[in-house]
């Protein structure tokens, strides 16, 4: 996996606040502000020292108190002769209460993070990017109507390694090498607007309150290439076949239909060389075939010229990708995540069906839950019949 590259990989994540009143009905929420991390990433046991960065994030509009969130954040300092820069980019979940004025939110969120070579003792090397989970909460008081101060805090884990040496970069790990951090922040929360939805729901007309559109869709994908955005390997192929499930969750946005997208891949079918070295680099000209399963718990499609008979549309969608063996190396893993981005035409057939054609990048990799994360980046093109599920008026 290239180094100066950032796969963001979200993960779903259960509710565990309960117990309060309906929380307010915003459509954003987008905080910024100053952020700490207890210790350096190589601050052994007697050379410990704590980081000072930033922290941004944006979470979406909420369903039942449950929000997609993005965070993004950065470190920097000084500790054992080796400097300190880095940068986290995880998504995942919010779930968040109201209290009187007070709201109450738990988070778990999951990506990666990147971190300069030379961020040893002595500016010995290592590696650059690891995957990362955070999993905390806080509370955002009102100052405003539209701002609010955000207190945050929880515990973050990476699994940076140091290098063997710089002809030989093979990740290991030096007793007391810490992999869990402890993380607090305060920020300033921009509320675009804050309406209870019970409100919400008293102003609007009974006939208003239909039940949103959504789709099943039943799709196949095929790689005819690759190319360099997170992986470096050349030498497999890909193919997938699924349902995806589209539910119309957050309006629309910049003219586009703003859906929900979630997907289950019981037919995924790798063909990989039958050797390899650590670094999924391939050893013999033969291949073989490793079967697997995917799932997209999160993902959004965005949809134009929504109710017409030809219209564009775009889809992001993240999860896990497992295999029957370690995929791509005998060092890697047997559970990866999976980031897929698509564009192309959905086309009408009937008031029911539809046919959507596209391009596709399918990008997998371990993130370096193991030391050996060779990942792979695919172009494909991309099938699915589409099937528009009726949606019943209130009382039928």
């Amino acid at each position: 996996m290239r180094p100066d590259r950032l796969l963001l990989s979200l993960l779903l994540v259960l509710p565990i606040v309960s117990g309060a009143q309906s929380a307010p009905s915003i459509p954003f929420e987008i905080s910024g502000g100053f952020s700490y991390l207890s210790n350096s990433f190589n601050g052994v046991p007697g050379s410990r020292q704590p980081l000072t960065g930033w922290d941004g994030a944006v979470a979406f509009p909420g369903w039942h108190n449950l929000r997609f969130k993005i965070d993004v954040s950065g470190y920097n300092g000084m500790n054992q002769g080796g400097s300190q820069n880095s940068f986290f980019i995880v998504g995942g979940g919010q779930y968040e209460k109201t209290w009187g004025r007070e709201r109450f939110f738990g988070e778990a969120l999951a990506g990666e993070a990147g971190l300069n070579r030379d961020w040893g003792a002595n500016g010995q090397r290592g590696d650059s990017a690891s995957f990362a989970t955070f999993v905390g909460g806080g509370l955002d008081t009102p100052i405003r109507r539209h701002f609010a101060i955000r207190f945050e805090g929880g515990f973050q884990h990476t699994n940076f390694a140091l290098h063997e040496s710089l002809s030989y970069p093979l990740p290991y790990r030096i007793p007391g090498l810490p992999s869990y951090f402890g993380r607090a922040a305060a920020s300033l929360v921009w509320l675009p607007r804050v309406e209870s939805r019970s409100q919400a729901d008293s102003q609007e007309p009974t006939a208003a309150r239909i039940p949103p559109e959504s789709d099943i869709a039943y799709e196949g994908l095929n790689c005819f290439g690759h190319f360099h955005i997170f992986a470096d390997s050349w030498w497999s192929y890909l193919r997938v076949g699924g349902v995806e499930y589209d539910r119309n969750s957050w309006g629309r946005f910049i003219g586009a239909r703003m859906d929900y997208v979630a997907e289950i891949l019981p037919v995924v079918i790798l063909q990989q060389p039958s050797k390899t070295d650590e670094w999924g680099d391939p050893l013999s000209n033969g291949h073989t075939t490793v079967p697997g399963l995917g799932i997209s718990p999160i993902g959004l499609r965005m949809t134009w010229r929504d109710g017409k008979n030809w219209k564009p549309f775009y889809v992001i969608k993240a999860g896990m990708i497992g295999f029957t063996q370690k995929a791509l190396s005998v060092n890697g893993a047997y559970e990866n995540m999976s980031l897929q981005q698509s564009i192309g035409i959905q086309l009408r057939l009937t008031d029911r069906w539809d046919f959507r054609a596209g391009i596709e990048h399918f990008h997998f990799s371990d993130g370096f839950v193991v030391p050996s994360n060779p990942g792979l980046d695919v172009m494909a093109y991309a099938g699915a019949l589409v099937f528009h599920l009726k949606s019943r008026s209130p009382g039928n």
